[in-house]
């Protein structure tokens, strides 16, 4: 047995590559419109935070959004793509939630323009 294993284990040495995350794992995966990808799916976090906070059921949180079940399912397992960023924002209204949009100059260390999001 070597050392720092357990018995029946065998220590193994492995070199694994590990690179840092820029911020956003939709670019790091090299996903197009990343920074949209990550905005929408923190909304999308957000008001499945909420649905949990006030122990809605899908069915009832459906009916409060204006949609159906399988719709609630579908956001709660992170499939976004039939949901605009304006729809989200409309299901945090129906949840009694602001919804506030800045515009302000980029970043100086930024090459372009951010989208951000910000829960207060």
């Amino acid at each position: 047995m070597q050392t720092g294993a357990k018995k029946g284990e065998v220590a193994v040495s492995r070199k694994i590559k590990v690179t840092e995350s820029s911020g956003n794992v939709f670019a790091d995966l090299g996903v197009m419109d990343a920074e949209e990808t990550l905005a929408k799916a923190e909304v999308a976090s957000r008001i499945c935070d909420i649905i949990a906070e006030r122990k809605l059921s899908q069915t009832a949180a459906a009916k409060l959004l204006g949609v159906d079940q399988p719709k609630v399912s579908a956001l709660m397992r992170g499939k976004l793509d039939g949901f605009s960023s304006d729809r989200l924002f409309r299901f945090l209204n129906a949840l009694d939630k602001d919804v506030e949009i800045v515009i302000k100059p980029k970043r100086q260390e930024t090459d372009h323009g951010q989208v951000r999001i910000v829960v207060a």
